[in-house]
């Protein structure tokens, strides 16, 4: 079981506005969209930018960790935020390195993503377009011409079409210096909340 962390419960900690630095607009890129399996719960959709939102700060068996959410805003729905992927503070640099050389060497990259341990509740990635939070066991990238296709698989499931990124030049540039600072700063956050509790934990005890 977590106990959720309220960053505003404590002027120790910083607020980190993600979903405002690290939004990247993909008007300009080649067309991309999103719901594309044929369990999405929404119909296709385009997406004009993605960004990061910081969802939760969370204790779990005692250490402290992260739940960000990937989004997308499109103008079909008025620019309202809609999660396409929910993952823990591990997640970010391996993906990110994943999308780089399966656009580089235009060649299929599966990416499987470990579980913490049998039998714990914790999901270390989710996807939110076949459902409220589907665990994911693998995610395959899959480069085409000019946008790379993000498939999902779980256990016992088919692959499943989640939404596409560009693989243009700009778009990989934007998206490795907003992985590169969203992963400081969550990693800064993780530091702010391990002091914390190294100074709360006299008390408790």
């Amino acid at each position: 079981m977590g106990a959720t962390f309220a960053m505003a419960d404590s002027p120790a900690v910083t607020d980190r506005n993600l979903e405002a630095t690290t939004n990247i607009s993909l008007k300009r890129e080649p067309a991309c969209f999103a719901f594309l399996s044929a369990r999405s719960i929404s119909s296709p959709m385009p997406i004009d930018s993605i960004n990061l939102d910081l969802a939760s700060a969370d204790y779990f068996d005692g250490r402290e960790s992260l739940w960000t959410a990937l989004e997308m805003r499109s103008s079909v729905c008025e620019d309202h935020p809609t999660a396409l992927l929910g993952f823990d503070e591990a997640f970010l640099r391996p993906f990110a390195r994943a999308l780089i050389e399966a656009s580089t060497t235009r060649a299929a990259y599966r990416m499987t993503i470990f579980q913490e341990s049998r039998g714990s509740e914790r999901c270390r990635v989710v996807e939110y377009v076949t459902g409220p939070g589907k665990a994911l066991h693998e995610l395959i990238l899959q480069p085409h011409d000019n946008v790379v296709l993000i498939s999902s698989a779980a256990a016992k499931d088919t692959e499943e079409t989640l939404f596409q990124l560009p693989r243009t030049d700009s778009f990989l540039r934007a998206f490795a210096k907003m992985a590169y600072v969203a992963d400081q700063t969550l990693h800064e956050l993780l530091d702010d909340m391990e002091r914390i509790a190294r100074q709360r934990r006299p008390a408790v005890d």
